[in-house]
């Protein structure tokens, strides 16, 4: 006899039986047919509850992100100091473009987290808010750098510059001395 035919082994069991001898079979105590279904909607909604808890989390993470920038840029402004030169107005503009650049930019930051279950609409707001704060702390530092038109003068060429006075109350004898010789008025008026 050669190998592979002839008689059938006894414990063989034929896997392409037809449903309808499957169903002649009784089902095991406790075994229902559609409790796996349940139980797969449970954990296919687990999944969606922890997808949206997870979603929401980092809605909020993005939303306080400008919240760094702000003390970084807040920082830099502080050390680039009140004069105008190359550094101070560069830092200034760029405190000024990245929170602009955030507020055009919120439906495509939020786009990732859009899902029925998930409510954004506090931290869009949040992340608007954060961004406007930015843009003032720009608007802030152009003020003191002076270049803001605060001035009337700023607007019609007609009128005369603001005038800028500066105390010498504490200007030492030598500085004094100085004044003298060179014959500048003693209330340091520049005009």
């Amino acid at each position: 006899m050669e190998k592979g035919k002839g008689l059938a082994r006894r414990w063989a069991v034929e896997l392409y039986e037809s449903s309808s001898s499957s169903s002649s079979v009784p089902d095991p105590p406790g075994f229902t047919r559609s409790a796996p279904d349940a139980d797969d909607a449970a954990g296919a909604r687990q999944r969606k509850d922890s997808e949206a808890a997870w979603k929401a989390q980092k809605a909020w993470e993005v939303a306080q992100a400008p919240f760094k920038n702000l003390m970084m840029m807040g920082f830099m402004m502080w050390m680039a100091g009140s004069t105008v030169h190359l550094f101070s107005i560069g830092i200034t503009f760029s405190a000024l473009l990245q929170p602009l650049s955030g507020l055009r930019s919120v439906g495509k930051v939020f786009e990732p987290f859009k899902d029925p279950r998930v409510d954004t609409l506090a931290p869009k707001l949040l992340f608007i808010a954060l961004n406007l704060a930015g843009l003032g702390l720009g608007v802030w530092k152009l003020n003191t750098l002076g270049l803001l038109p605060t001035n009337p003068s700023d607007w019609v060429s007609s009128l005369s510059p603001a005038r800028l006075y500066q105390s010498c109350d504490c200007i030492p004898m030598l500085w004094g001395i100085y004044w003298t010789v060179t014959g500048l008025d003693k209330d340091c008026s520049f005009s």
